[in-house]
């Protein structure tokens, strides 16, 4: 018996984790307050059915995920009476184990996946392959956790489990906090036009995140606002100790801090996998590339294209999410191109 997903809120998360199920074998209803999302997914066809209310999406259904705005969540929660499993993928939780403490079969999690591009145009199955997903622990059934786990892993995700209180010190840290710094290093950089217009890779990289959507990130930021704040503050005086050490010279220890960044760095999981693929000095052979980027949905983080030495052709290096790899690579080998 094939099982069915209820979406509610249909953006690029809630949309890309339809999209996913779907390539596993579910059923997918959505629902979106908004009129003109009802119709871009009408036109792209992300779901099977697209329900009037959220009542009659999650009739029948074995997974409800509510996706929409975190500060709707609780509100979402709150009115519904079922016996599916339920999860939210809201960025804070605070507020929302409590708020599903009454339903049966209620697990919150968060998918640590996403683009600087919101809506369900920029919605892709492969969002989450090799992601990690927050599943929260908090009251939760075993049988239920266990349940979630099995469909994060469906989608190509590392499910990881953690409190929610211990999930909102995480993500301040380690998400909430990159935003503000990035909008924080765009407003500095704009004070200095001259120094902006020469901004290239390493400026770009670190405010890519800069151009995400202003009103879900404010509902983010506030909704984790005593545990952000705390790390903005811890920040700030991180950022005193450098300028301290910069004003007086203090080479040795600008070294060791620099240094020591550097091997936490190298420790960490790669942010992106290159994938190289080498293009014949030929009409076409960057269209090809386009379709297959087009066709695998990936989400590219950087590009470069190194020429031959023997002036045609070339490799170019595209890189990627780690989960994403592959699924590049079918696409590029599908239009006939040379992986390098």
């Amino acid at each position: 018996m094939t099982s069915r997903v209820a979406v509610l809120g249909a953006g690029l998360i809630g949309t890309s984790i339809a999209l996913g199920l779907s390539e596993a074998g579910w059923e997918t209803a959505g629902w979106d307050p908004d009129p003109e999302v009802v119709a871009t997914l009408r036109a792209l066809g992300s779901f099977d059915t697209l329900a009037q209310s959220p009542s009659s999406a999650v009739s029948g259904v074995d997974l409800i995920v509510l996706a929409g705005p975190p500060s709707s969540v609780p509100g979402l929660l709150g009115d519904l009476k079922t016996d599916s499993l339920v999860t939210d993928v809201a960025g804070v939780k605070a507020g929302v184990v409590p708020a599903g403490r009454h339903l049966a079969h209620f697990v919150s999690s968060h998918p640590m996946a996403g683009r600087e591009v919101s809506g369900p145009e920029a919605a892709s199955s492969s969002l989450f392959r090799g992601a990690a997903w927050i599943v929260i622990t908090d009251g939760t059934d075993p049988d239920d956790l266990e349940r979630l786990e099995g469909i994060v892993k469906a989608v190509g995700s590392s499910p990881v489990r953690m409190t929610a209180a211990e999930h909102d010190d995480a993500v301040a840290v380690i998400s909430h906090l990159p935003q503000v710094l990035a909008a924080a290093l765009v407003g500095e950089a704009a004070e200095h036009p001259a120094g902006l217009g020469l901004a290239s890779g390493s400026f770009r990289d670190l405010t890519r995140v800069a151009a995400s959507n202003p009103e879900l990130w404010t509902d983010l930021l506030v909704g984790n606002g005593e545990p952000l704040a705390a790390v903005i503050e811890a920040y700030a005086a991180r950022l005193h100790r450098w300028a301290d050490a910069v004003r007086a010279g203090k080479t040795d220890q600008l070294v060791q801090k620099l240094f020591n960044a550097g091997e936490i760095r190298r420790g960490m999981a790669p942010a992106a996998v290159a994938v190289a693929v080498a293009l014949a000095d030929q009409p076409g052979e960057l269209a090809k590339v386009g379709h297959a980027l087009e066709r695998s949905q990936v989400d590219v983080r950087d590009l470069q294209l190194r020429h031959a030495t023997y002036g045609g052709g070339g490799i170019l290096t595209l890189s990627v999410r780690p989960g994403e790899a592959e699924t590049l690579r079918s696409a590029l080998e599908a239009e006939g191109l040379l992986l390098a």
